[in-house]
C-alpha cells in the first residue's frame, strides 16, 4: 500500500512541477519585443539611427523571443519540452516574418493613398487634368473591371472543364500532354502573353499598333487559365469516390453525377481557386500596357480603341510625374489602395457565394 501511494505521488510531482506558466510564452514575446525596441530608440537618440524601426524590432524581438523561451523552458521543464517549445518558436517566428511584408504593404498603401480616396477620384478621369488639378481614376476603375471580369467568363469555363476532364476522364498520353502543357502555361512571363495576344489580333486585323481591351482580356485569360486549371483539378480530386460509385450504383450517368455531385461538394473550392486566378492577374500591368494600351479617357467598349486600367494608371502616374511631382504620386498611391480593396472586396464576395452554395451537412 505504501509502494502504491509513493509511485502515485511521484507521479503526480512529475506531471504538476516544472512547468512554465499558461500564458508565458505571450508575456516573453512582449517582453523581446519591448527589449529590442528599447535598444533601437537607445540607438536613435544616440543618433545611430534616423528613425524608429518597428519592422526590424518586430523580427529581431520574435527571433530573440525564440531564444528565451528556449532557455526558459530548459531550466524549469527540462530538454525534451524545451525541444518543443523551441519548435513552437520558430514556427511563431516564420508566421510573423511571412506577415511583416504584408502588413508593411498595406500599411504604406493606406497610409499614401488614403487621402486621395475622395469622390473626385471615383468620379473623374484623368482627361484635360494639368498641372496640381486632382483628376481621377474612374477610367481606369473601368477598364480594369472590365477587361478582368471578360478575362474572367473567358478563363473559368475553359479552365473548369479542362480540370474536369482530367479528373473524370482523361487518361494516357493525352491527359499527361495536357497536364504538361498547364504546368508551362503556368510559367509564362506576363509580357509574352501580352505579346502574343498583340502578335495574334495584329495579323489577324492586319493593324500594325493595334490597342483595345479585348486584347487586354485575352492576354489576362492565358494567364489565368492554368491556374484555374490546377485549382480546380486539386478540389475535385478531394471529392470522395465513394460518392461517385454511390452516385453509379443508382444508376446516374457519369456527366450527371459530376454536374449534380462532384461540382456542389467541391464548389467552395473551386470559386477559391477561380478568386486566386483573378487575384493573379488583376494586378498585371506589362501585357495591358501592350495590347490595351494608355489612355486619359473613360471608354466602355472592349472592343474598340484604347482602355485605362488601375495598373497601367500606377505606373504610368509613378514613372511620368508632370509638374507638381505629389499630385502624380498621391494618385499612384490612392490607385495602388483602389486595386487592394478591390481584391479584397472580390474574396469576400467569393467567400459569401461559396458559403452560400456549399452543400449544407445536417448534424
Amino acid at each position: 500500500m505504501a509502494t502504491t501511494t509513493s509511485i502515485g505521488l511521484s507521479q503526480r510531482t512529475s506531471l504538476t512541477t516544472g512547468q512554465l506558466p499558461r500564458f508565458s510564452p505571450v508575456w516573453l514575446l512582449v517582453l523581446s519585443w519591448i527589449v529590442v525596441g528599447g535598444l533601437f530608440t537607445i540607438l536613435v537618440l544616440a543618433g545611430i539611427t534616423s528613425d524608429f524601426n518597428i519592422v526590424g524590432t518586430v523580427f529581431f524581438g520574435t527571433v530573440l523571443y525564440a531564444a528565451i523561451i528556449y532557455v526558459a523552458s530548459r531550466v524549469v521543464e527540462g530538454e525534451r519540452r524545451a525541444t518543443d517549445r523551441l519548435m513552437a518558436a520558430l514556427v511563431t517566428t516564420a508566421f510573423i516574418v511571412a506577415l511583416l511584408p504584408l502588413i508593411s504593404l498595406v500599411y504604406t498603401a493606406v497610409s499614401n493613398g488614403i487621402a486621395r480616396l475622395d469622390p473626385t477620384f471615383f468620379s473623374y478621369s484623368m482627361r484635360n487634368i494639368v498641372g496640381d488639378q486632382p483628376g481621377g481614376a474612374i477610367h481606369a476603375i473601368i477598364g480594369t473591371l472590365e477587361i478582368t471580369g471578360m478575362a474572367t467568363l473567358l478563363s473559368v469555363p475553359v479552365g473548369l472543364m479542362t480540370a474536369i476532364y482530367l479528373v473524370e476522364y482523361g487518361r494516357g498520353r493525352l491527359a499527361r500532354a495536357i497536364t504538361f502543357l498547364v504546368d508551362v502555361m503556368t510559367g509564362i512571363p506576363s509580357i509574352v502573353a501580352g505579346l502574343f495576344a498583340f502578335a495574334f489580333f495584329s495579323l489577324i486585323f492586319h493593324q500594325q499598333g493595334i490597342r483595345f481591351g479585348f486584347g487586354g482580356a485575352i492576354a489576362l485569360s492565358i494567364l489565368m487559365i492554368p491556374v484555374v486549371v490546377r485549382a480546380c483539378e486539386e478540389m475535385l480530386k478531394l471529392v470522395p469516390n465513394e460518392l461517385r460509385e454511390a452516385s453509379y450504383a443508382l444508376g446516374v450517368p457519369r456527366w450527371l453525377t459530376i454536374v449534380k455531385v462532384v461540382l456542389p461538394t467541391s464548389v467552395a473550392g473551386i470559386i477559391t481557386g477561380i478568386m486566386l486566378s483573378i487575384s493573379r492577374v488583376i494586378g498585371e500591368t506589362a501585357p495591358l500596357l501592350i495590347i490595351a494600351g494608355f489612355t486619359q479617357s473613360v471608354n466602355y467598349d472592349l472592343f474598340n480603341e484604347r482602355m485605362m486600367t488601375l495598373p497601367v494608371f500606377v505606373y504610368t502616374q509613378y514613372a511620368n510625374p508632370g509638374s507638381d511631382v505629389q499630385a502624380y504620386l498621391d494618385r499612384a498611391w490612392a490607385g495602388a489602395l483602389t486595386l487592394i480593396l478591390i481584391v479584397m472586396a472580390l474574396n469576400l464576395l467569393a467567400r459569401l457565394i461559396a458559403r452560400f452554395f456549399a452543400p449544407k451537412i445536417a448534424r
